[in-house]
């Protein structure tokens, strides 16, 4: 069986035949309750009346799948 790093170039070379690509994110750690305090930090600030809006207005705009009036 071939080395780890050679089966990861095989399987990026497949990848980028296929017209595709490896895409790294790096995310917050919510598992970090310093992460987590500074959420909650934000999430304090939001105006709910605003956010309220927001929401009623993503509503109003996308498209559903469902033949059902809302």
């Amino acid at each position: 069986m071939a080395e780890p790093a050679e089966r990861m170039r095989m399987m990026r070379a497949r990848r980028q035949r296929q017209g595709l690509r490896d895409l790294r994110l790096v995310v917050p750690d919510a598992r970090s309750e310093a992460v987590r305090n500074r959420i909650a930090a934000q999430v304090a600030k939001l105006d709910p009346d605003g956010e309220r809006d927001a929401l009623l207005w993503i509503e109003a705009v996308s498209e559903f799948d469902s033949d059902e009036p809302r």
